[in-house]
């Protein structure tokens, strides 16, 4: 049935590690990675008949080796789907995840799905961001694009240019912060229950991950500014007040309402609207502005009516980006209030989802909060966003 309600039933993601020899999953293959966090979520949710899953979704930004070969359809055949269940790949570099998620979500609005799998995956210990990637000499010859702005670091670099009000100590101080309130949210049990614990291999043996690795919850405003400024000298950006390079893989089913009823599963959130958006590549960090306005006005809602934000952490000057030009306060309490990649990790790909697990896990401890957002930047000068309403509000369902 067409035009039937689109909902977020579940996801879940693995622990995210650092990237490199020394990360937790140095000698885990991308694709067991995304295939763990698919078994883990089919095992959670077993109202599900495998052979209703009409399509597959599954993103990584450096698609080649282990993490190439339409991952949509080998993870799926890997976790044990039907083979008659189908599956694809999809590309959107950061914001891969999310695009997943609102891809089959216009399938399942359309009436082509009833449910769904989508996620992403990104070893990027295996496979750095861009390697072997070969950008046409055109986009330098024509100036479409500068060379600044195949490094995000240095586009972060160039928002602190613009908006000079966004200063190293305010983005400093929101890194902290975040490391703060992922610590608060791990210690009062919030973040655990959505994670699928992986087995892992090293020199030392065998191990399990079943926490993140990159947090670093004894970051202190002396130590962030003493960080070297590695996109520039006498620059702004550091590895403290950006997102790291991490290993980890998401996933989530996406349904019609009717079908996640009649299945007896269960309605995290609904879609609201999606939208993204282009900007000028060289400060792609200000991406979620336009898309979040586009989403905004495509659902009828104004920035007042959102209660909760999920924003991706791919630098701190990016996320203050956005709340100023929104009038929101650095420390408002509706931003992020678990923390964000700066403490997690940003395993590229996989973080749309990784967002809208949280903001499922908020809804249900704030039925006062009616929607929420989760948005992202994305390289080479994009922004998603996704609204999503609160099936525990009072007002669900019943329009405007």
């Amino acid at each position: 049935m067409a035009n039937d309600d689109v909902v977020f039933v579940d996801g879940v993601r693995t622990p995210f590690g650092r990237a490199g020899e020394k990360g937790m999953y140095w000698q885990t293959r991308a694709d067991d990675l995304a295939v763990k966090a698919l078994t883990g979520l089919l095992e959670r949710n077993p109202n599900l008949p495998l052979d209703r899953i009409d399509d597959v979704a599954i993103a990584a930004t450096t698609q080649t080796g282990d993490q190439g070969l339409t991952l949509g359809r080998t993870v799926g055949m890997l976790a044990g789907l039907p083979v008659t269940v189908p599956g694809y790949a999809i590309d959107r570099m950061c914001a891969g995840a999310m695009t997943a998620v609102a891809a089959v979500g216009g399938g399942v609005a359309f009436g082509a799905y009833d449910v769904a799998i989508a996620g992403g995956v990104e070893h990027m210990g295996r496979h750095p961001m861009g390697l072997d990637a070969d950008p046409n000499p055109r986009f330098v010859s024509e100036k479409l694009v500068s060379m600044d702005a195949l490094n995000m670091g240095k586009t972060a670099e160039r928002i602190h240019d613009r908006f000079p009000q966004l200063t190293k100590e305010r983005s400093d101080r929101y890194a902290m912060r975040s490391q703060q309130k992922y610590a608060a949210a791990l210690a009062a049990g919030n973040i655990q229950p959505d994670l699928i614990p992986v087995a892992t291999q090293s020199e030392q043996g065998w191990g399990l991950a079943s926490a993140d690795e990159a947090p670093r919850p004894e970051t202190t405003m002396e130590g962030l500014a003493g960080l070297k400024t590695p996109f520039r000298d006498h620059g702004r950006v550091t590895a403290g007040n950006a997102s790291g390079l991490n290993d980890g893989a998401t996933m989530s089913i996406i349904a019609s309402s009717s079908a996640a009823k009649e299945l007896g599963l269960s309605t995290k959130m609904r879609m609201v609207s999606f939208a993204f958006a282009g900007v000028e590549p060289d400060i792609m960090g200000i991406g979620p502005v336009p898309s979040t306005e586009k989403a905004l006005r495509k659902a009828g809602l104004s920035i007042d009516d959102i209660g909760l934000f999920e924003l991706n952490e791919a630098f701190a000057v990016q996320i203050l980006s956005f709340t100023d030009h929104f009038g929101i306060d650095d420390d408002d309490a509706r931003i992020n209030p678990w923390g964000g990649a700066i403490a997690i990790g940003h395993p590229l790909a996989s973080s749309g989802v990784r967002l809208m697990l949280q903001l499922a896990r908020q809804f249900e401890q704030r039925p006062d909060v009616r929607y929420g957002v989760t948005a992202m930047c994305v390289g080479l000068g994009q922004g998603g966003t996704v609204i999503w309403e609160n099936p525990h509000h009072k007002r669900y369902g019943k329009g405007n």
